[in-house]
């Protein structure tokens, strides 16, 4: 049993540097989401207001909340693979965070399980 503990333990541990490590690897993050949109101009007789419309775009717009703000802001079509990793480097960060926790807590309970032995 305790050789057992000691086995889970390690690949705990083992388990929390693997996620420090790819952490590290991490290059720029950025929150949010991006939508493509469309627009309509104010100018009468422009080929947006023809039937059918053909609307003005598309443009990029990054959506995100951080520090308790709502906030969104244009991108242009040359930043969007740039913007696009920095989205996905973020969410790989939330989720090695959370597998972190897990991990962390799973090896508090087995530390603590140990220590009761």
């Amino acid at each position: 049993m305790l050789a057992r503990m000691a086995s889970r333990r390690q690949a705990l541990e083992d388990r929390i540097r693997r996620i420090k490590k790819e952490i590290a690897a991490l290059d720029e993050l950025r929150p949010g989401s991006l939508s493509k949109q469309y627009n309509v101009c104010g100018r009468s007789g422009c080929r947006c207001k023809a039937d059918p419309p053909q609307k003005h775009g598309p443009y990029y717009q990054l959506s995100f909340s951080f520090r308790g703000k709502n906030t969104s802001e244009f991108v242009r079509r040359e930043e969007l693979p740039r913007v696009r990793e920095q989205i996905r480097n973020y969410k790989r960060l939330r989720t090695l965070l959370d597998q972190w926790t897990a991990a962390t807590m799973a090896l508090a309970k087995l530390r603590r399980d140990e220590s009761r032995r």
